[in-house]
């Protein structure tokens, strides 16, 4: 879009852009915040592997695994909402093709590990 002269239009409009700009990086925070439940998980199926029941370290990890796909959903959700209510005026935005492409392969991702701890795993 075009700068017109008008100062005020032009502040409005870098604001908004602004304000795309910190809720992606509030999206990646989200993201970074699911991967590290993702990583808890691994890292407490493999600490207490040899806990008995076996089962338990997985239930553990399933639980992390679970809360990471409850927030990549949550992030993907609330920041496709934002985008449909603010535009870019000079910037380039995350379009929201990309945001849900992202959390359905990191959903899936994680669901195969669910998937792997619990038939690949030795008991």
């Amino acid at each position: 879009m075009d700068r017109d002269d008008n100062p005020a239009r032009d502040r409005t409009d870098l604001a908004e852009d602004r304000t795309l700009l910190a809720h992606e990086r509030s999206y990646a925070g989200w993201i970074r915040t699911g991967m590290a439940s993702l990583g808890i998980g691994l890292g407490l199926n493999a600490l207490f592997r040899s806990l008995e029941p076996t089962w338990v370290a997985k239930a553990i990890a399933t639980g992390f695994f679970l809360m990471a796909v409850f927030i990549f959903i949550s992030a993907q959700r609330r920041a496709c909402r934002v985008l449909e209510r603010l535009h870019a005026h000079w910037i380039s935005e995350l379009r929201s093709v990309r945001i849900r492409l992202l959390t359905w392969v990191l959903v899936s991702v994680t669901c195969v590990l669910i998937v792997a701890i619990w038939l690949l795993v030795p008991a």
